[in-house]
């Protein structure tokens, strides 16, 4: 049956299901001796029609106009049978074991699953949706005859009866009156005629009298709706938008609504702990998930902080469950056992100091433990084991990290090379551009901060060029720059007023080698004028010449690359992922039917980043939260991302070809595949990057296409359209105005917004985050923070960095327990659950079994992503690409679609979840 299904399409389906219900009819009036004809008061064509154009409604359900819809209609009362899948939480399963226990004590019928079947045809006389009878799914009798079981899920029968000229189920209302929430997964008529794919928690109606609505598989636009349920689809999307008034119920509401980021500070601990508000005039920001929580007891503008007596909400459906929950709770815990040892040593016996790099390295786990364990006895031969030892090496294995892929190949600072090619092929590739003025200009307000010329000049680079000019090493587009003066120079005086943390905003300029890899050929390290009178407000180091310069010059490069790890984590990772995509779920929730196709095709990829970006609001982005507290923006943080989104951000330049031609890293080139040509040729993040990019970009096209026949169903679909501005106006509000937002009246401009968000929250944060601990997780070559400027000729400190310059570099870096900590984090955020969907992967086509092109499409898209991972494959066996093969060189596969469980350095989920 599912095999004729999928060849012959929905509609064969709604034939057939008409057909059975006919031969119902018939079979109950021949038992009664009556003669009718195969089809009685309905024919096939009359049920098809509605469905080739189906759409929902939303209606109370009150009993009298039920019992109504189901008698009056002049029909035969037929029954047809549903099997309803439900996962079987530990707490519902505890219920009803309580019910069991009480079963005969108990027969007023207040218990069970009430379903109601609702007819894509209108019953004249009620002007609804026709409506079978309520039936109720009350499986204690399961429990008192067949036992509980202990089975992940279960499957019931449950019987409706409709009259003969029901139609075909367009909808179902579903009342829980049981004391516990459950999670509904699927119902299926008839063996398979009609499918509801649920897949979430129904609260009792004790908590939600609202009835939940489900909809048949079938994709639907708001135009082709069924006459029967198109009130039940308003209906639904009401319930979703809620009023935007009161505390959210944490594990129960799925209301969708916006705020500010109000609850990143505790004003009520001091002013110390104030923090600004983002989404403000001054502090312009993407708005979050609203929770409703009580304000603050001193300012009623902030509201209060999640604790261990309120937990975050995000509706229901968004929480963690299961492997993934189980697998974060690990983590979290094997992270804070890591650093017992550390906090003690630090903390305790002031000793977390590191010394020498050497002893950094010791935090890592050892490759070859065993061999240090075993030794043969010389007398007889025989191999023992020194138990004592191999408790103790076992016991501090266990605390230490996995060595990551960074480590290997390189010294004990980042080599310049390096630095180079992480810029290409790094955690941060998205922060490298085409240098195109020299000197580089600041765009900051020389009142404010002073000189917009930077102090870089002809001189400190010219010896590196090859023998030309820098005019003409431009023009041959050889120089680079990673430029971090004005993301972090407004906020340098509060950074280094900090204790334990000093920072520079500074570009790197680099240079193209004929092998293809980037190589820093110069620093610039910038101040505030007049913050360090011992110190120039700019200088400029280049490559060493001796003994002192070395040092100074690994120095110059643990800034940099502190400065790259904040811009990082604060604008390309969080901002550009998880912030500026959270607007267009919520939206997407409050204005787009689950049926609309744009929101079945949006929805992996929305799965569950409410859920991570509030456990982030929590405690990465918080006051006192994990990048306060572990990288050098400190309590700057939030406003080194309010200052990114609002001088920087578009998303017009959010698509991967925009970006890098916005970057100066690509031009558009008509004789090139895909008409744009890369500056510099092994670009790995791009390379790879492009081959999915247009392969996502055709699957699109073709779905849009399939729906969209030309401009006028873009502009009309008002689903669409209320998700899109609602999105730009009050999602991102702070950019409502803004010229640059994509205008959405064409298929053509709908592909492009789709490719961009899907790119966004699958490919783009999978090149900036599942690399963290493999290619981030060795602080020496990638320091969050520096405690220490360089030293000068005269300072206190010269004196000890001349005795020792790796000492004084090691003071200068995290100690042990900041270390761990950071470590531990970076751990979670690069990991994949068991249980992790893949971009390509759809675990549920039933939407589209009626539509075999865009079965086709997805399948076409999965094929591409297998054959664009054999290249990527092919490409990081290349001796030729240098920055993807070569001697201790990690090949990059963050864009590689698939992977296994774990911290891998690979893989590309459908969604923002990590």
């Amino acid at each position: 049956m599912t095999m004729v299904k999928e060849i012959l399409g929905q509609s064969v389906v709604a034939e057939a299901f008409c057909f059975e219900v006919s031969r119902r009819c018939y079979t109950h009036q021949n038992n009664k001796k009556h003669k009718i004809s195969m089809f009685p008061s309905f024919s096939c064509s009359s049920i098809l029609l509605p469905i080739m154009k189906r759409r929902t409604t939303v209606d109370d359900l009150n009993s009298s106009s039920n019992n109504k819809s189901l008698h009056d209609g002049g029909g035969v009362t037929l029954t047809i049978s549903a099997s309803v899948t439900i996962k079987n939480s530990k707490e519902f399963m505890a219920m009803m074991l309580h019910y069991f226990d009480s079963f005969s004590h108990n027969t007023n019928g207040d218990r069970g699953i009430v379903m109601q079947l609702v007819s894509t045809q209108i019953d004249p006389t009620t002007m609804e949706g026709k409506l079978s009878k309520r039936a109720v799914l009350d499986w204690t009798r399961e429990l008192l005859f067949n036992g509980g079981g202990d089975s992940e899920r279960s499957t019931h029968k449950v019987d409706f009866e409709i009259d003969s000229n029901f139609g075909f189920p367009g909808a179902i209302t579903i009342t829980n009156k049981y004391n516990k929430e459950i999670f509904l997964e699927t119902i299926s008529i008839e063996g398979g005629f009609v499918e509801f794919s649920c897949s979430s928690w129904v609260q009792p109606e004790k908590v939600n009298p609202d009835k939940r609505i489900f909809f048949t598989n079938k994709a639907c636009l708001p135009c082709d709706t069924a006459e029967g349920v198109k009130e039940l689809r308003k209906e639904e999307l009401r319930q979703k938008r809620g009023d935007g008034n009161g505390m959210r119920k944490v594990m129960s509401d799925r209301v969708y609504d916006y705020d500010v980021y109000n609850d990143l500070g505790n004003p009520d601990k001091g002013i110390q702990h104030v923090r600004p508000i983002l989404g403000t005039e001054h502090y312009p920001n993407p708005r979050r998930c609203r929770t409703g929580r009580p304000p603050v007891i001193t300012d009623e503008k902030y509201e209060s902080c999640v604790n261990a007596f309120m937990e975050t909400y995000v509706p229901r459906d968004e929480v963690f469950e299961g492997v993934r929950k189980e697998a974060l709770d690990v983590e979290r815990v094997k992270g804070i056992t890591r650093n017992l040892i550390p906090f003690i040593r630090t903390h305790i016996t002031k000793c977390g100091v590191f010394k020498e790099l050497s002893e950094i390295k010791n935090i890592y786990k050892r490759k070859h433990q065993v061999d240090a364990m075993n030794h043969t006895n010389e007398e007889n031969g025989t191999l023992s084991i020194d138990v004592n030892k191999l408790f103790q090496d076992s016991f501090e294995e266990y605390f230490k990290f996995s060595t990551p892929y960074i480590i290997s190949g390189n010294g004990c600072c980042i080599r310049d090379e390096e630095l180079g090619r992480q810029a290409l092929a790094g955690v941060n590739p998205l922060s490298i551009k085409r240098l195109q003025t020299f000197p580089p200009v600041s765009d900051l307000d020389p009142s404010m901060y002073g000189p917009q010329e930077s102090a870089l000049k002809e001189e400190h680079i010219i010896s590196h060029l090859d023998g030309m000019s820098v005019q003409q090493a431009i023009e041959e587009k050889k120089l680079f720059i990673l430029d971090y003066h004005d993301a972090y120079m407004p906020f340098l005086k509060g950074i280094n007023a900090q204790e334990d943390r000093k920072a520079y905003a500074t570009r790197t300029i680099l240079y193209l080698t004929r092998m293809g890899t980037l190589k820093p050929i110069a620093i610039e390290l910038s101040l505030p004028e007049g913050e360090h009178q011992q110190q120039q407000s700019k200088q400029v180091l280049t490559p060493p010449l001796d003994a002192t310069s070395y040092w100074l010059w690994q120095l110059a490069k643990a800034h940099v690359c502190s400065n790259d790890a904040g811009v990082h984590q604060l604008v390309h990772h969080w901002l550009r992922t998880h912030a500026c995509m959270e607007p267009f779920i919520i939206a997407a929730h409050r204005q787009m039917s689950v049926t609309h196709p744009i929101f079945k095709l949006l929805k992996p990829h929305m799965k569950c980043t409410l859920q991570i970006n509030a456990l982030a609001r929590e405690a990465l982005i918080n006051g006192g939260g994990i990048i306060e507290s572990d990288f050098s923006s400190g309590r700057y943080s939030t406003e080194i991302v309010s200052a990114a989104y609002k001088d920087w951000w578009r998303f017009d330049m959010e698509a991967l070809p925009a970006d890098l031609i916005r970057r100066g890293l690509a031009e558009p080139d008509r004789t090139q595949p895909h008409g744009i040509k890369l500056t510099i040729e092994d670009y790995p993040y791009a390379n790879d990057g492009l081959l999915i990019w247009f392969a996502l970009e055709r699957m699109v096209r073709t779905y849009v296409n399939y729906y969209y026949h030309n401009g006028l169903m873009v502009r009309s679909d008002n689903e669409l359209q209320g998700w899109y501005n609602e999105a730009i106006n009050v999602g991102h509000g702070d950019h409502a105005h803004a010229t640059w937002w994509p205008t959405l009246a064409t298929p053509r401009d709908l592909i492009s917004v789709l490719t961009t968000l899907i790119w966004i929250a699958s490919v783009q944060h999978s090149a900036v985050n599942f690399g963290q601990y493999p290619l981030g997780g060795y602080v020496p070559m990638r320091p969050p923070l520096v405690k220490k400027l360089l030293p000068k000729e005269g300072d206190p400190e010269y004196k000890e960095f001349l005795e020792d310059p790796e000492g004084f570099l090691c003071s200068s870096l995290p100690d042990m327990f900041q270390t761990t900590k950071f470590l531990a984090v970076l751990n979670i955020l690069s990991q994949h659950p068991e249980d992790e969907e893949y971009i390509g992967q759809r675990r549920d086509l039933s939407d589209w079994i009626g539509d075999p092109k865009i079965i086709e499409a997805f399948y076409d898209f999965s094929i591409e992503l297998k054959r664009i991972e054999k290249e990527i494959e092919k490409r990081n066996k290349d001796h030729n690409l240098r920055n993807r093969c070569g001697a201790g060189i990690p090949p990059y596969e963050l864009l590689i679609a698939s992977s296994g469980p774990g911290v891998t350095c690979r893989g590309v989920p459908n969604s923002i979840s990590t």
